[in-house]
């Protein structure tokens, strides 16, 4: 019968040598998600025995993370603003850089507004600034219907009445939002070919590819969204680290002012808004 430290180490050894880059860490994680214990375990408990049918579980995840089938795919969550979505192969797993977005448009919002997120994916956006706002209603749109179906759940789990469409971007949507936010695809073509595996062989390439310029959603959204402002509305976006620039120019040439962009907590560009309109309109 194996311990809980060796299975941790032969796991650990198995992912380091498939180049998996935090192999300590995620065999840590799946052996707590299969055991449903804490970091603490293997510290002060790591002689305790496995059960076999935990044993089975955790080896078969540790091959399929060695294929660099991402982590939160196999365990089917992951945290973001101190919620828990569940993800699949179907949507984007919610980055921290994503919180900056998140957190940046719960400085500008008040009670009451309406939202519209677009390429909603897991509905971690709307859904967290729903989760955190009085009397806020909003809508969720996607091209992907079967990524709408993890937002719908994730909607529901957090307990948050939300609207989801599926759309290609505004193509379904009717009337007037206070607030437009969008974390369109945004990687060149080109790029995705340099991601690490975990990327670009297993998260959906629909919610990665921005065209040749990464540009592409980014100019459809700006150039569609004034039809759905209401006035003095806002349109944020998460961005590219060196998109900042050119999504600013895009927006000021549809009319956009007080256009700002926030950087991330490495300094980089990551979210970029402004208001519709002139004062007073």
């Amino acid at each position: 019968m194996i311990t809980y430290r060796e299975a941790y180490q032969q796991g650990f050894s198995c992912l380091e040598k498939q180049g998996i880059t935090e192999a300590q860490l995620d065999a840590r994680l799946l052996l707590e998600y299969i055991c449903k214990t804490d970091r603490n375990t293997l510290l002060l408990d790591g002689e305790r025995p496995l059960q076999a049918e935990q044993q089975q579980q955790y080896e078969e995840l540790i091959r399929q993370r060695a294929k660099h089938i991402p982590l939160q795919y196999l365990t089917g969550e992951q945290g973001f603003m101190g919620l828990t979505f569940q993800v699949n192969e179907n949507v984007l797993i919610p980055r921290q850089d994503t919180e900056i977005l998140v957190e940046e448009i719960m400085r500008n919002r008040f009670d009451g507004q309406r939202i519209l997120d677009v390429c909603t994916g897991s509905g971690c956006i709307l859904i967290s600034l729903l989760k955190y706002s009085n009397s806020v209603c909003g809508i969720g749109c996607d091209i992907s219907e079967p990524a709408l179906e993890v937002a719908r759940k994730n909607a529901v789990n957090m307990g948050v009445n939300a609207e989801w469409i599926c759309s290609d971007l505004f193509g379904n949507i009717s009337g007037t939002f206070d607030i437009i936010v969008s974390n369109p695809p945004y990687i060149e073509d080109e790029v995705i070919k340099t991601l690490m595996k975990e990327v670009q062989e297993h998260e959906p390439k629909l919610a990665l590819s921005g065209g040749p310029d990464g540009l592409t959603f980014y100019r459809r959204i700006v150039r569609d969204s004034v039809k759905y402002l209401n006035p003095q509305g806002k349109l944020f976006f998460e961005i590219g680290c060196e998109q900042g620039e050119a999504v600013m120019a895009l927006m000021k040439e549809a009319g956009y002012r007080e256009i700002r962009i926030v950087k991330d907590y490495a300094g980089l560009d990551r979210v970029v808004h402004g208001t519709y309109g002139r004062n007073g309109e």
